[in-house]
């Protein structure tokens, strides 16, 4: 069997099996012809390549100057090739199966400070409150901020964030409930800058839809009354019906701009690690923030014990009797 024709098969099984989407099909296809490029200046094929072949890849991809994470991808796509070419009995072992990848600290998340997200939320108000060219971007504004303040009163996912029904704009409690990963739901708690937003937000939008509907026919205004009083919050004319991922972190980038920020310092995956770093900073236990950002695991929330360090020197240095701020 030729070597294009295994890794064929073996996205084959990967798309059959493991239900792999058409981007990852795509990442492991050009790792694949990467490495059996590699083994044809070798000599050999993906059916004869020993260990010691893949070690060499290994190499030459630090060579080029791939980073350790980078490299760690190409080999987990060559590991999992070569196990099914061993488990599908195309060849009697599994070259890749002693080796080791690379060794990947795993990245601090982006935080922004409080007084940066101070000024994020203070300028999305004063836009909103500003006059506008049109009803449909004072809309918009009243959109943004409303996203704002929801992201980062709740450390929602911007997949939760985007689909929020209508409803949780009317909830009457200090909570709302939220679907999230694997259709898990959750309690997520709600303070009164996030309710208030969606209420501005709500009336912008019913504004929005009244104008459309002065301005077309008879099927159009039933059209524009059912967008204003639809099943989401943030109703859109996606396929999905609700705005999509990729038009909230561009209005946030939008919002950074006016707020005199990088624009590239945020997105709403941001605004997520925002809330949950200040809560732990504040004092917040590390499992209740694994609840409410909706982590199954508390290792997943892990990545936010730098705060906890900080905090934890802060408290020695502070409080304990026999540190220079302690006193005699």
């Amino acid at each position: 069997m030729s070597a294009g024709n295994a890794a064929r098969l073996f996205l084959d099984m990967m798309a059959a099996e493991r239900g792999a989407s058409a981007n990852t099909l795509g990442a492991y296809g050009r790792d694949l012809d990467d490495y059996e490029g590699f083994l044809l200046t070798q000599g050999v094929g993906a059916g004869e390549a020993q260990t010691s072949h893949i070690r060499a890849y290994l190499a030459e991809l630090s060579g080029r100057g791939l980073a350790s994470a980078s490299v760690a991808r190409r080999l987990s796509a060559v590991r999992q090739f070569h196990r099914f070419l061993y488990v599908e009995n195309y060849r009697g072992d599994d070259p890749a199966a002693v080796l080791e990848g690379p060794r990947r600290g795993r990245p601090l998340p982006k935080v922004l400070t409080l007084d940066e997200v101070t000024r994020l939320i203070e300028t999305a108000h004063a836009r909103a409150a500003e006059p506008a060219p049109g009803l449909g971007e004072q809309a918009r504004r009243a959109r943004t901020a409303c996203f704002v303040e929801l992201l980062y009163a709740t450390g929602l996912r911007v997949s939760e964030l985007a689909a929020l029904p209508a409803s949780a704009a009317n909830a009457k409690g200090d909570a709302i409930i939220v679907r999230g990963k694997g259709n898990k739901e959750r309690l997520v708690p709600l303070g009164e800058a996030a309710k208030g937003a969606m209420r501005v937000w709500r009336a912008a939008l019913e504004r929005l839809a009244a104008e459309r509907a002065a301005k077309a026919g008879a099927k159009a205004k039933g059209a524009a009354k059912e967008e204003a009083a639809g099943r989401w919050l943030f109703p859109s004319g996606a396929a999905s019906g609700h705005i999509t991922r990729q038009q909230v972190a561009l209005d946030l980038k939008d919002l950074a701009l006016a707020a005199g920020l990088d624009p590239g310092k945020l997105s709403p995956h941001v605004l997520r690690h925002a809330f949950a770093s200040h809560l732990l900073a504040h004092g917040a236990d590390l499992r209740i923030v694994q609840t409410l950002l909706g982590h199954s695991d508390i290792s997943t929330t892990q990545i936010y014990t730098h705060v906890l360090d900080e905090r934890l020197k802060s408290l020695v240095r502070d409080l304990h009797p026999l540190s220079d701020a302690g006193g005699d």
